[in-house]
């Protein structure tokens, strides 16, 4: 019959070795003890030179006596990087709620000590043991997959959305929960919309052409397609310079019809372009009223005699009235906010075009849900107006 390997405790060991010297005898004591008189021998030897460090236990490193303080510190270091090593991974799942957390917990108990994890997330061991043993009410899983479907969306929609476009587009998707609701979870779950920034003009009102009135008079809103476009340019950065981005907006349905992106401020390269996109994309009817501040590159002739040449009535906002063009100040604070901001590093020429690109034609365009449109998508608008007809 094959003999199993005993395991002796450190305090055993100890203990065994400070015996054998007041007994004076290594062989007797070994045999009251029930031990073999060599290993005690060794232990012996490793107690005269260790001393108080010379039994740590399974795993850790013997020290020198002298150095006791120093292993102390050795050890609370090798703790405090676990501890953080625990904390960066936690982090991911802690805004989730405390099941996430005893699953995070649960999934990783042979990597670390659960107690450790226990205390650096914030949760008690004993309810930890509890909901692990416990499955969850039918309550309780709703609110988890509610709670997940609001993070979904919100950071699909690039961390812009508030409580009432997450809920219509959950809402959208067969997810029956309410505004109040989604405010409560995201509070829970600590997301916050992303602040909206400031910006600079780039109009350049300081010329002598000729100012047209505002016809538009802040009228947002028109009950058919190509009635009244609006436009305005605004400055992006890029690496080591700027891009300046052109949109010309359909105040029916909110679509950006025409857009350029250009790297010098002219009219050939701002405005042109983007109208040409939009006599592509949609037809104008005669009288259309295109509304922009008071900017040279809407002033110039060349572009005041293409306007003309389409029968179209031109319409300026007021000096250093931005409220008059607040649709294309919004469509621009949107963008920056939802894309520019979010960039960590400055793009090159070739990448931002790309970035807008998509932002406007996949995103804006077809994706975003507009406040003006009653929280609709543009098809979605558009789909519905069809059919109403």
């Amino acid at each position: 019959m094959e003999k199993t390997q005993r395991h002796h405790s450190p305090d055993f060991k100890k203990n065994a070795v400070l015996l054998s010297y007041e007994r004076k005898n290594v062989v007797d004591t070994a045999k009251e003890l029930e031990i073999n008189p060599k290993l005690l021998s060794k232990w012996r030897v490793i107690y005269r030179k260790y001393k108080e460090g010379s039994f740590p236990g399974e795993g850790k490193k013997r020290f020198y006596f002298e150095n006791s303080k120093i292993f102390e510190l050795e050890n609370k270091l090798a703790e405090s990087q676990l501890r953080l090593e625990i904390l960066k991974n936690g982090l991911k799942i802690k805004p989730l709620g405390k099941q996430e957390i005893y699953n995070f917990i649960h999934q990783n108990k042979k990597k670390y000590p659960i107690g450790i994890m226990c205390q650096v997330l914030g949760v008690s061991t004993s309810m930890y043991n509890l909901r692990i043993q416990q499955p969850l009410s039918k309550r309780e899983i709703k609110a988890c997959l509610l709670k997940e479907a609001i993070t979904t969306v919100f950071y699909e929609f690039k961390q812009y959305s508030g409580c009432v476009l997450i809920a219509r587009e959950l809402c959208k998707r067969g997810v029956k929960i309410s505004e109040d609701q989604v405010t409560f979870y995201m509070k829970q779950l600590g997301l916050k919309r992303k602040v909206k920034k400031k910006y600079k003009a780039t109009t350049d009102s300081n010329h002598k052409l000729y100012i047209y009135p505002n016809i538009l008079k802040r009228q947002f809103t028109t009950n058919k397609p190509s009635m009244a476009w609006v436009s305005d340019i605004t400055y992006i950065q890029i690496e080591k310079r700027f891009l300046y981005l052109t949109v010309i907006i359909d105040l029916y349905d909110r679509k950006i019809v025409g857009w350029n992106l250009s790297s010098v401020l002219s009219t050939n390269s701002t405005i042109l372009p983007a109208w040409n996109m939009a006599l592509s994309n949609r037809k104008i009817q005669d009288g259309l009223i295109f509304h922009s501040d008071r900017g040279t590159q809407y002033a110039n002739k060349v572009f005041t005699s293409t306007l003309k040449h389409y029968r179209c009535v031109q319409s300026m906002s007021g000096k250093g009235n931005s409220i008059d063009n607040a649709v294309s100040e919004s469509f621009f604070n949107s963008l920056k906010r939802e894309l520019i901001y979010s960039q960590k590093i400055l793009l090159t020429p070739k990448e931002m075009r790309a970035e807008i690109l998509n932002y406007i034609e996949n995103w804006y365009n077809k994706k975003r849900r507009h406040s003006a449109l009653n929280y609709k998508t543009i098809e979605e608008f558009n789909k519905e107006k069809k059919y109403k007809k």
